[in-house]
Protein backbone atom coordinates (compact mmCIF):
# COMPACT_ATOMS: atom_id res chain seq x y z
CA UNK A 1 0.00 0.00 0.00
CA UNK A 2 1.22 3.51 -0.84
CA UNK A 3 2.02 5.80 2.11
CA UNK A 4 -0.75 8.39 2.44
CA UNK A 5 1.44 10.78 4.43
CA UNK A 6 3.91 11.11 1.56
CA UNK A 7 1.19 12.24 -0.86
CA UNK A 8 -1.07 14.10 1.57
CA UNK A 9 1.16 15.49 4.35
CA UNK A 10 -0.63 16.57 7.49
CA UNK A 11 0.68 19.68 9.22
CA UNK A 12 1.42 23.38 8.77
CA UNK A 13 0.09 25.24 5.73
CA UNK A 14 0.85 25.87 2.99
CA UNK A 15 1.99 22.42 1.95
CA UNK A 16 5.49 22.23 0.50
CA UNK A 17 4.29 21.15 -2.94
CA UNK A 18 0.84 21.47 -4.50
CA UNK A 19 -0.89 18.09 -4.87
CA UNK A 20 -2.03 16.97 -8.33
CA UNK A 21 -5.08 14.73 -8.65
CA UNK A 22 -6.85 13.53 -11.79
CA UNK A 23 -9.79 11.20 -12.18
CA UNK A 24 -9.34 8.05 -14.23
CA UNK A 25 -11.46 4.99 -14.96
CA UNK A 26 -9.37 2.62 -17.10
CA UNK A 27 -6.01 0.92 -17.54
CA UNK A 28 -4.68 2.97 -20.47
CA UNK A 29 -5.26 6.41 -18.96
CA UNK A 30 -4.01 5.17 -15.58
CA UNK A 31 -0.74 4.08 -17.14
CA UNK A 32 -0.30 7.49 -18.78
CA UNK A 33 -1.04 9.30 -15.51
CA UNK A 34 1.44 7.19 -13.56
CA UNK A 35 4.16 7.56 -16.20
CA UNK A 36 3.54 11.33 -16.21
CA UNK A 37 3.95 11.66 -12.45
CA UNK A 38 0.51 12.63 -11.15
CA UNK A 39 0.37 12.43 -7.34
CA UNK A 40 -3.01 10.76 -6.98
CA UNK A 41 -5.64 9.12 -9.17
CA UNK A 42 -9.28 9.39 -8.15
CA UNK A 43 -11.61 6.73 -9.51
CA UNK A 44 -14.62 8.99 -9.28
CA UNK A 45 -18.29 8.13 -9.55
CA UNK A 46 -18.24 10.82 -12.27
CA UNK A 47 -17.69 7.78 -14.49
CA UNK A 48 -21.48 7.49 -14.47
CA UNK A 49 -21.72 10.74 -16.44
CA UNK A 50 -18.56 10.93 -18.57
CA UNK A 51 -18.01 7.19 -19.14
CA UNK A 52 -21.51 5.67 -19.01
CA UNK A 53 -23.49 8.65 -20.33
CA UNK A 54 -25.85 8.84 -17.34
CA UNK A 55 -27.44 12.21 -16.47
CA UNK A 56 -26.05 12.08 -12.90
CA UNK A 57 -23.71 9.97 -10.77
CA UNK A 58 -26.62 8.38 -8.89
CA UNK A 59 -27.03 5.16 -10.95
CA UNK A 60 -23.42 4.03 -10.42
CA UNK A 61 -23.10 0.84 -8.36
CA UNK A 62 -20.45 -0.32 -5.93
CA UNK A 63 -19.48 -3.23 -8.20
CA UNK A 64 -19.01 -0.83 -11.12
CA UNK A 65 -16.69 1.31 -9.01
CA UNK A 66 -14.67 -1.76 -8.08
CA UNK A 67 -14.50 -2.91 -11.71
CA UNK A 68 -13.02 0.41 -12.83
CA UNK A 69 -10.75 0.71 -9.79
CA UNK A 70 -9.19 -2.69 -10.52
CA UNK A 71 -8.40 -1.59 -14.07
CA UNK A 72 -6.86 1.66 -12.80
CA UNK A 73 -4.75 -0.18 -10.24
CA UNK A 74 -3.36 -2.48 -12.94
CA UNK A 75 -2.39 0.57 -15.00
CA UNK A 76 -0.95 2.53 -12.08
CA UNK A 77 0.48 0.05 -9.56
CA UNK A 78 2.69 2.64 -7.85
CA UNK A 79 0.33 5.65 -7.69
CA UNK A 80 -1.91 6.55 -4.75
CA UNK A 81 -5.45 5.58 -5.81
CA UNK A 82 -8.65 6.80 -4.14
CA UNK A 83 -12.07 5.31 -4.99
CA UNK A 84 -15.45 6.98 -4.56
CA UNK A 85 -18.16 5.16 -2.65
CA UNK A 86 -21.28 5.60 -4.81
CA UNK A 87 -24.76 6.73 -3.87
CA UNK A 88 -26.51 4.58 -1.23
CA UNK A 89 -23.46 2.40 -0.61
CA UNK A 90 -22.73 4.17 2.70
CA UNK A 91 -25.66 6.43 3.65
CA UNK A 92 -28.13 3.75 4.83
CA UNK A 93 -26.23 2.62 7.92
CA UNK A 94 -22.83 2.70 9.56
CA UNK A 95 -22.45 -1.04 9.09
CA UNK A 96 -23.20 -0.87 5.38
CA UNK A 97 -20.73 1.97 4.94
CA UNK A 98 -18.00 -0.07 6.61
CA UNK A 99 -18.80 -3.11 4.47
CA UNK A 100 -18.81 -1.05 1.27
CA UNK A 101 -15.48 0.61 2.07
CA UNK A 102 -13.93 -2.71 3.04
CA UNK A 103 -15.19 -4.38 -0.13
CA UNK A 104 -13.65 -1.64 -2.28
CA UNK A 105 -10.31 -1.89 -0.49
CA UNK A 106 -10.18 -5.69 -0.57
CA UNK A 107 -11.26 -6.19 -4.16
CA UNK A 108 -9.70 -3.23 -5.95
CA UNK A 109 -6.34 -2.88 -4.23
CA UNK A 110 -6.88 0.87 -3.86
CA UNK A 111 -5.27 2.99 -1.14
CA UNK A 112 -8.25 4.93 0.20
CA UNK A 113 -11.94 5.68 -0.25
CA UNK A 114 -13.80 8.97 -0.67
CA UNK A 115 -17.38 9.87 0.11
CA UNK A 116 -19.48 12.98 0.35
CA UNK A 117 -20.89 15.05 3.19
CA UNK A 118 -20.05 16.19 6.69
CA UNK A 119 -23.05 15.39 8.85
CA UNK A 120 -22.87 13.42 12.13
CA UNK A 121 -23.39 10.03 10.44
CA UNK A 122 -20.61 10.72 7.93
CA UNK A 123 -18.22 11.83 10.68
CA UNK A 124 -18.92 8.64 12.63
CA UNK A 125 -18.22 6.55 9.54
CA UNK A 126 -14.92 8.36 8.93
CA UNK A 127 -13.94 7.79 12.57
CA UNK A 128 -14.74 4.07 12.41
CA UNK A 129 -13.01 3.49 9.08
CA UNK A 130 -9.85 5.28 10.16
CA UNK A 131 -9.66 3.11 13.25
CA UNK A 132 -9.91 -0.12 11.28
CA UNK A 133 -7.25 1.00 8.82
CA UNK A 134 -9.19 2.45 5.88
CA UNK A 135 -7.98 5.95 4.92
CA UNK A 136 -10.75 8.38 4.01
CA UNK A 137 -10.86 11.47 1.82
CA UNK A 138 -13.79 13.80 2.54
CA UNK A 139 -15.82 15.88 0.07
CA UNK A 140 -17.84 19.02 0.82
CA UNK A 141 -19.38 21.93 -1.09
CA UNK A 142 -21.26 20.74 -4.12
CA UNK A 143 -21.73 17.04 -3.46
CA UNK A 144 -23.02 15.56 -6.74
CA UNK A 145 -24.85 12.67 -5.06
CA UNK A 146 -27.10 15.34 -3.49
CA UNK A 147 -27.70 17.18 -6.77
CA UNK A 148 -31.48 16.75 -6.48
CA UNK A 149 -31.44 18.50 -3.09
CA UNK A 150 -29.30 21.37 -4.37
CA UNK A 151 -31.47 21.81 -7.47
CA UNK A 152 -28.53 21.47 -9.85
CA UNK A 153 -24.81 22.11 -9.94
CA UNK A 154 -24.65 25.42 -8.08
CA UNK A 155 -21.91 27.18 -6.11
CA UNK A 156 -22.19 26.37 -2.40
CA UNK A 157 -21.28 28.50 0.60
CA UNK A 158 -22.46 31.92 -0.54
CA UNK A 159 -24.96 32.48 2.26
CA UNK A 160 -23.59 33.02 5.77
CA UNK A 161 -25.36 29.97 7.21
CA UNK A 162 -23.99 27.77 4.41
CA UNK A 163 -20.52 29.20 4.92
CA UNK A 164 -20.65 28.39 8.63
CA UNK A 165 -21.90 24.88 7.87
CA UNK A 166 -19.04 24.16 5.45
CA UNK A 167 -16.44 25.44 7.91
CA UNK A 168 -17.93 23.21 10.61
CA UNK A 169 -18.08 20.19 8.26
CA UNK A 170 -14.45 20.59 7.22
CA UNK A 171 -13.24 20.77 10.81
CA UNK A 172 -15.39 17.79 11.73
CA UNK A 173 -14.04 15.72 8.84
CA UNK A 174 -10.48 16.59 9.83
CA UNK A 175 -11.09 15.83 13.51
CA UNK A 176 -12.72 12.50 12.62
CA UNK A 177 -9.46 11.39 11.01
CA UNK A 178 -9.76 11.97 7.26
CA UNK A 179 -6.44 12.56 5.49
CA UNK A 180 -7.76 15.12 2.97
CA UNK A 181 -10.90 16.99 1.87
CA UNK A 182 -12.17 17.86 -1.61
CA UNK A 183 -13.82 21.28 -1.95
CA UNK A 184 -16.16 21.45 -4.94
CA UNK A 185 -17.70 24.66 -6.27
CA UNK A 186 -17.25 26.94 -3.29
CA UNK A 187 -16.07 30.58 -3.33
CA UNK A 188 -12.29 30.91 -3.43
CA UNK A 189 -12.23 33.15 -0.34
CA UNK A 190 -14.11 30.51 1.66
CA UNK A 191 -11.87 27.74 0.34
CA UNK A 192 -8.82 29.71 1.47
CA UNK A 193 -10.29 30.30 4.93
CA UNK A 194 -11.18 26.65 5.44
CA UNK A 195 -7.90 25.38 4.01
CA UNK A 196 -5.95 27.52 6.46
CA UNK A 197 -8.08 26.32 9.38
CA UNK A 198 -7.63 22.55 8.99
CA UNK A 199 -4.35 20.61 9.28
CA UNK A 200 -5.09 18.20 6.43
CA UNK A 201 -4.53 18.91 2.72
CA UNK A 202 -7.44 20.36 0.76
CA UNK A 203 -8.09 19.58 -2.91
CA UNK A 204 -10.11 22.00 -4.98
CA UNK A 205 -12.31 21.77 -8.03
CA UNK A 206 -13.96 25.08 -8.76
CA UNK A 207 -12.65 26.40 -5.43
CA UNK A 208 -9.84 28.72 -6.48
CA UNK A 209 -6.08 28.50 -6.13
CA UNK A 210 -5.65 28.62 -2.35
CA UNK A 211 -6.30 24.92 -1.75
CA UNK A 212 -3.37 22.54 -1.27
CA UNK A 213 -4.03 20.78 -4.58
CA UNK A 214 -6.38 20.49 -7.54
CA UNK A 215 -8.46 17.75 -9.16
CA UNK A 216 -10.06 17.59 -12.60
CA UNK A 217 -12.00 14.95 -14.50
CA UNK A 218 -9.69 13.50 -17.13
CA UNK A 219 -12.17 13.72 -20.01
CA UNK A 220 -12.81 17.38 -19.18
CA UNK A 221 -9.10 18.10 -18.65
CA UNK A 222 -8.29 16.66 -22.11
CA UNK A 223 -11.05 18.57 -23.88
CA UNK A 224 -12.90 15.36 -24.81
CA UNK A 225 -16.20 16.41 -23.21
CA UNK A 226 -17.58 18.48 -26.07
CA UNK A 227 -19.59 21.51 -25.00
CA UNK A 228 -18.69 21.24 -21.30
CA UNK A 229 -17.13 24.57 -20.41
CA UNK A 230 -17.70 25.56 -16.78
CA UNK A 231 -15.77 28.55 -15.48
CA UNK A 232 -13.45 26.46 -13.31
CA UNK A 233 -12.27 24.19 -16.15
CA UNK A 234 -9.11 24.67 -18.16
CA UNK A 235 -8.66 22.21 -21.02
CA UNK A 236 -5.04 21.20 -21.57
CA UNK A 237 -5.69 19.51 -24.92
CA UNK A 238 -8.19 19.97 -27.74
CA UNK A 239 -9.02 16.29 -27.42
CA UNK A 240 -12.42 16.13 -29.10
CA UNK A 241 -11.25 17.80 -32.29
CA UNK A 242 -7.95 15.88 -32.33
CA UNK A 243 -9.66 12.50 -31.98
CA UNK A 244 -12.42 13.43 -34.40
CA UNK A 245 -9.81 14.56 -36.94
CA UNK A 246 -7.95 11.26 -36.59
CA UNK A 247 -11.16 9.30 -37.13
CA UNK A 248 -11.98 11.34 -40.24
CA UNK A 249 -8.46 10.72 -41.61
CA UNK A 250 -8.88 6.99 -40.98
CA UNK A 251 -12.23 6.94 -42.79
CA UNK A 252 -10.76 8.83 -45.75
CA UNK A 253 -7.69 6.59 -46.06
CA UNK A 254 -9.70 3.37 -45.84
CA UNK A 255 -12.13 4.60 -48.48
CA UNK A 256 -9.46 5.84 -50.89
CA UNK A 257 -7.35 2.72 -50.44
CA UNK A 258 -4.24 4.37 -48.98
CA UNK A 259 -4.64 2.37 -45.74
CA UNK A 260 -3.51 -0.26 -45.25
CA UNK A 261 -0.40 0.26 -47.36
CA UNK A 262 2.37 -2.27 -48.08
CA UNK A 263 4.08 -1.39 -44.79
CA UNK A 264 0.96 -2.48 -42.89
CA UNK A 265 0.55 -5.79 -44.72
CA UNK A 266 2.10 -9.19 -43.98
Amino acid sequence: MRDVSKVFPRGPKPVEKKITVLTCYDFMFARILEDSGVDCILVGDTLGVVYQGQPTTLPVTLDEMIYHAKAVRRGAPNTFVVVDLPFLSYQVSLEEGIRSAGKVMKESGCDAVKFEGGGPEILELIYKLERIGIPVMGHIGLTPQSVNVFGGHKIQGKAEQDKARLISEAKGISDAGAFSIVFELIPSTLAKEISESVPIPTIGIGAGAATDGQVLVIYDFLGLNKGFKPKFLKTFLNGYDDVSGAVKNYIQEVRNGSFPGPEHSH
